[in-house]
């Protein structure tokens, strides 16, 4: 870069680096044919695969491999394959659903809501409370939502209706993901 002899030639120094950029398409055009030669099966050096921690308070869930994963985030699903861009965030109650490589169906996790961090090769999941699909019990998740309905119904400050309103919204989130698990 060559730099400016003074200050009151500040502008046409700009101009003068701005002539020697290559155009915006050139260079889009440039980014895009390497990005598309690097991102080959056959070249060793792309990830195929992420690593996934699923963590409770009182137990590891899961930890292994995986093709991609889907979360319930605040405001919907989130997808997350191996070299996606680092994210912290809040998640809800639902399904973590995790692809496990070689395998053709899920591995379903429930989780009542916790926190997500993700870097380009590892996905972790601290979870308030985690259940594995196949240890989810529908009468008992069942009997947890009437529990939940009526403490709705029989709130009496602010403070009782906005948990009973979460309790609903995690057992709902957990009948859904015993009904996803079984239709598998």
């Amino acid at each position: 870069l060559e730099h400016a002899a003074d200050a009151s030639d500040a502008p046409t120094a700009a101009l003068a680096f701005k002539s020697r950029r290559p155009s915006a398409q050139v260079e889009a055009s440039r980014m895009s044919s390497v990005t598309s030669s690097h991102l080959t099966r056959e070249n060793p050096y792309v990830m195929n695969t992420i690593q996934v921690e699923v963590v409770s308070a009182e137990e590891s869930i899961f930890s292994g491999e995986a093709e991609f994963v889907v979360l319930p985030g605040e405001v919907g699903e989130l997808g997350v394959y191996p070299n996606h861009t680092p994210l912290i965030t809040r998640i809800k109650a639902g399904a973590v659903r995790i692809r496990v490589p070689g395998e053709n169906r899920d591995e379903l996790i429930f989780v009542a809501g916790g926190i997500l961090e993700i870097q380009p090769n590892l996905v972790t999941v601290l979870a308030d409370t985690a259940i594995r699909g196949n240890d989810l019990d529908e009468a008992r998740a069942n009997e947890a939502r009437r529990a939940a309905e009526e403490a709705l119904t029989n709130a009496k400050s602010k403070m009782d209706l906005a948990r009973a309103h979460s309790e609903l919204a995690a057992v709902t989130a957990q009948i859904q993901t015993i009904r996803r698990y079984r239709s598998r």
